[in-house]
């Protein structure tokens, strides 16, 4: 087996590590491993990553190197083409939402292989700043209580505070403190007064690309998760960034083939219904789904760039024996993803004609 062509990353682990990682997958402690990248050994450490993922065979892992550098390796499991990720990311890009770049690479552990794996760039610092954009604050949505709601998804009762699901990777006290006003100020009533909040708290044009995004590839993790939040620094206002779109363009999370109309075309969460609750919201986002059905959510933009990542994976996929997907599954994906883009498109164009409110 070889990465034919993409490029190699190496772990080296002591096996007493290993171990002590594989007897509690669900901890966020981290093992020490030697990481070679680019033909350079350094020291590293690394722990699983992700959530149901966490009990498959083949784990995925997040590993922090050199000065606050981090990796996502996902290994992609549930999806027989591995791309869709790599794919939304693409297409958020090209919608003008700023998203994590991908690279589909080889993993070598304790020198055997260990497949394909989706390396994820990190949203961190240096994610802004390749970009030019300043962020204050980053906040990343962890678990699906980040709904932007007062009430806990699991108990139906009030949250214990309104910062269950978030986790400050960047920021203060006072960020934390400022995402609980936010929360608390968009469950108040759908007035003049929060609307001129909104417009000053929230890029909300910004967010209804992103909200555009989520429901065209159909990502129904995303809207109460699956996101980071980060204050644009001239502005103080809250922008959002997609993050872990495995379960979209047809199939969900699991790998389950699913309807196309799975996603409401009005999208969820309180701060979605609350933006959607003004006209002048609603008219731009109208816009926004009418001009991506007619320039980039389409087969002839799509196509291209899904043949693109397949040419340079599929020899590797073809060699990579811990997939739970055969080969052949691999080599039908793409069926799937014209399928679903020619479907969703109808169900959306039949929404957009008929909401004139």
């Amino acid at each position: 087996m070889s990465g034919e062509g993409l490029p190699t990353r190496k772990i080296t682990i002591d096996l007493e590590d290993l171990r002590r990682l594989e007897s509690d997958v669900w901890s966020n402690e981290f093992a020490p491993v030697k990481l070679e990248m680019n033909g350079v050994v350094m020291d590293a450490k690394l722990r699983f990553r992700g959530g149901h993922t966490r009990n498959y065979p083949k784990k995925s892992y997040e590993i922090h190197y050199g000065y606050n550098r981090i990796l996502h390796w996902n290994a992609e499991f549930d999806d027989p083409s591995m791309i869709r990720n790599a794919l939304s990311f693409q297409f958020f890009n090209l919608m003008g939402v700023p998203s994590p770049k991908t690279k589909h690479m080889w993993l070598e552990w304790n020198g055997n292989p260990h497949g394909c794996y989706l390396e994820l760039e990190s949203v961190d610092s240096k994610f802004f700043r390749k970009r030019g954009i300043g962020a204050r604050s980053l906040i990343y949505a962890v678990n699906d209580k980040a709904n932007f709601s007062t009430i806990d998804p699991y108990t139906d009762s009030e949250k214990e505070t309104m910062f269950e699901g978030y986790r400050v990777m960047k920021g203060t006290d006072y960020t934390r403190t400022k995402l609980i006003r936010f929360v608390k100020r968009i469950n108040r009533p759908a007035n003049s007064s929060l609307r001129t909040y909104l417009a000053n708290r929230l890029d909300v044009y910004l967010y209804l690309k992103w909200l555009a995004g989520a429901v065209l590839t159909g990502n129904y993790d995303g809207f109460d998760q699956n996101y980071a939040l980060y204050e644009h620094t001239s502005t103080g206002r809250y922008r959002i960034i997609p993050w872990d779109y495995e379960g979209t363009w047809g199939r969900n999370c699991y790998g389950k083939l699913c309807g196309s109309d799975l996603v409401d075309v009005k999208g969820y969460n309180t701060l979605t219904w609350k933006v959607l609750s003004y006209k002048s919201c609603r008219q731009a986002y109208r816009k926004i789904l009418s001009n991506m059905l007619a320039t980039k959510f389409t087969v002839e933009t799509i196509e291209p760039m899904i043949a693109n990542l397949y040419e340079k994976l599929g020899p590797a996929i073809r060699d990579d024996f811990t997939r739970k997907w055969p080969y052949y599954a691999f080599e039908q994906e793409p069926q799937t993803f014209l399928d679903y883009i020619e479907e969703r498109r109808a169900i959306v164009q039949e929404v957009l004609d008929t909401w004139k409110d």
